[in-house]
């Protein structure tokens, strides 16, 4: 009979839309593959991409003494990749990673889609400052393009009427749309679920996979190092740099750290005897289901206007169904709970007529935010020369071209342009009011 697992994943990576020769480097894998697949299949693939294509210039184990750069970023996710990419145009640095692939906690378990109007009032502007360089990447960062259109329609029930009038009041850019055009895309949609829809026209899905290893080759690119497997163990400073040393034994010595550990972010400050921030580390689950009979390639994302579910097509045939659950946890490599994939499926299908057999592949990730929901990038407040890069939420892939450049600006001390109004906002100071310390220069 075989694994079971291992025909799932097959058949799913087969659906893929990939290039042959990425097709047989992924089959060459599926053992490895299906020993990931319990962490979901999304997060396996993004895994599997990264083991066979691997960037950045990497640090051996035995060739590990003490390494001297400009900058010192913890964190290979979105979130130090793109700053680590971003600094690199003309700095030294140091990108590590305590997990063997870079991005496998939360970057690697993301499908992401860019919308506009999510989030705060920072995470917003990021955002609209990101859009042209994903309809317009660097040259060279990607193969192909990094995003594909797709409607995003906000459902509002009958008790949810004060949810969309909010959303409409904050939100720019949207539309109302009749519930008639809304059941002509969608035609599973039940009929009285919804008494209004707001629309989004300009999202767009992004390839995740493509923009985190384009980050990753621009930093490799830039003369940038990328250590995979080195958990950081020792934080110090002394005469004027910091000192990181890591599982293997490697120290990295710089000026400026940059803290970008994401769930991890207060357990990286509280090895460099640094006050935490009180970040809050949130599971997020996603399910795939086959949504048969229905062709769902070119439905729109449907977004209960409260945020308490989501669905969304994946991979042409199969439709990917969120509760859009935020539960508090420790940071850890998080799994999947039963009820909350019960729940996603319970709350879609009182909204769409789809018959769920089976669920196909479950996944969660961790998303992390900062005790007010807005990012926190900016300079401790303490200690000298420490950056913080953290409370990406559920917004770090959108953000992060921005939020990239943004770091950079403010490491080597240039003017960050359209972002500087937003400083005082996503300042980590805000957690700890105290006279500021002396900012180095990388």
């Amino acid at each position: 009979m075989g694994d079971p697992v291992k025909k799932i994943s097959f058949a799913w990576i087969t659906a893929q839309p990939a290039s042959s020769c990425q097709r047989v480097w992924l089959h060459s894998l599926m053992s490895a593959f299906a020993i990931r697949a319990q962490h979901g299949a999304v997060c396996g693939l993004f895994a599997a991409r990264q083991r066979v294509a691997p960037t950045g210039s990497r640090i051996d184990a035995a060739q590990m003494d003490t390494h001297d750069v400009d900058v010192t970023v913890i964190g290979a996710g979105i979130a130090g990749s793109s700053a680590a990419a971003a600094l690199a145009a003309d700095r030294r640095i140091a990108l590590i990673e305590a997990e063997e692939v870079a991005g496998y906690h939360s970057t690697g378990r993301s499908a992401a889609l860019w919308v506009q109007n999510y989030g705060p009032p920072d995470v917003r502007m990021l955002s609209a400052l990101s859009r042209p360089f994903f309809e317009h990447p660097p040259r060279g960062l990607a193969e192909a393009p990094l995003t594909t259109r797709r409607l995003v329609v906000f459902l509002a029930r009958p008790d949810q009427q004060a949810e969309l009038a909010a959303l409409h009041a904050e939100g720019s850019g949207l539309r109302t749309i009749p519930l008639t055009d809304v059941k002509t895309m969608v035609p599973a949609l039940r009929d009285g679920y919804a008494v209004a829809a707001a629309a989004e026209d300009d999202a767009f899905d992004i390839d995740v996979a493509a923009l985190h290893q384009g980050f990753l080759r621009q930093l490799r690119a830039r003369g940038g190092r990328l250590a995979l497997r080195n958990r950081v163990g020792r934080i110090e400073r002394r005469n004027g740099r910091w000192d990181v040393e890591t599982s293997t034994g490697a120290i990295f010595r710089s000026p400026v750290v940059v803290n970008a550990a994401g769930a991890w972010g207060d357990e990286v400050a509280s090895i460099a005897g640094i006050a935490t921030l009180g970040l809050s580390p949130c599971r997020r689950t996603a399910t795939i289901i086959d949504p048969a009979p229905y062709n769902v390639a070119h439905w729109p994302m449907l977004i209960s206007v409260a945020h308490d579910w989501y669905a969304r097509p994946e991979a042409r045939t199969r439709l990917m169904v969120s509760p859009a659950d935020q539960t508090p946890m420790y940071a850890h490599d998080v799994q999947p709970d039963e009820l909350d994939i019960a729940v996603g499926i319970d709350r879609m299908q009182q909204a769409l007529d789809i018959s769920v057999q089976r669920v196909e592949r479950s996944w969660a990730g961790l998303r992390t935010f900062t005790p007010d929901g807005s990012l926190a990038i900016g300079w401790d407040g303490a200690s000298e020369g420490f950056f913080w890069c953290v409370g990406q939420g559920g917004y770090g892939i959108q953000t992060s071209p921005a939020a990239a450049q943004l770091v950079a600006d403010m490491v080597t001390g240039r003017d960050p342009g359209g972002a500087a109004g937003m400083i005082g906002t996503v300042d980590p100071r805000r957690f700890h009011p105290s006279p500021p310390s002396s900012v180095p220069r990388a």
